[in-house]
């Protein structure tokens, strides 16, 4: 899914590393691929011909929640955070090594089949936060919590994966689900409310922290 020679030379290094690697000349090709036959991971180059690469993952998306790494020459912020607002896991910009993309894909691969693992009952984290996810109850210093439903679950989301950063897009995935169809922003509403509950100051938050132009993700390492 990506041009000639970086997919001669990426297929090499990813068989050497005992992956299999299908690969298309372009972007409709490599859509007809991917609805004929089962991938555990799509690397995408942005530029391509035919179809781009963001069309291409806008398609997937809709039908497949498989971990995608784009691959661009573009280097600009936005190009970045379109690229993860519409579904990508992942971001290289051009030149890269191909050791690294191995080594982006291996992570990848641990991190999405992680998201498949059960929750454990009860979170303890060294700040004092406790997340009971039989009770759906949140404790901070042994001091309950009231969460809504929807915060309870970008909570549980965003500290299941301590450091991950989370698109707004992500997480409304994760509350509404595929068919949402409105604006990703009610997810900084939702995380205003949270803050406001878990947060010793509001206003210079610990525990949940922006990364602008992106999203959010949990730190648990901080916060009293």
């Amino acid at each position: 899914m990506m041009k000639k020679m970086i997919t001669t030379v990426l297929k090499a290094y990813l068989q050497q590393e005992g992956f299999q690697v299908s690969t298309a000349i372009n972007g409709l090709v490599a859509l007809t691929m991917f609805k004929e036959n089962p991938f555990d991971l799509v690397i995408l180059d942005l530029m391509l011909p035919g179809m781009s690469g963001t069309e291409i993952c806008s398609e997937i998306r809709k039908i497949s929640s498989v971990p995608i790494i784009m691959l661009t020459a573009k280097v600009e912020e936005e190009d970045r955070i379109n690229g993860l607002s519409i579904g990508a896991d992942d971001y290289i910009t051009k030149p890269f090594s191909p050791r690294e993309v191995v080594a982006r894909v291996r992570a990848v691969l641990r991190r999405t089949n992680n998201e498949t693992a059960p929750l454990a009952d009860v979170v303890s984290y060294d700040n004092g936060l406790t997340i009971d996810n039989i009770q759906h109850e949140i404790r901070l210093h042994d001091q309950e919590i009231s969460l809504t439903p929807t915060e309870f679950k970008i909570l549980g989301a965003l500290a299941k994966h301590p450091g991950r950063v989370y698109s707004r897009g992500q997480l409304v995935e994760i509350v509404q689900g595929h068919d949402f169809d409105g604006d990703d922003r009610v997810i900084d509403a939702h995380i205003k409310k949270i803050r406001q509950k878990i947060e010793t100051t509001p206003s210079d938050p610990q525990l949940i922290l922006t990364v602008y132009g992106i999203g959010y993700k949990f730190n648990p390492s901080t916060g009293e």
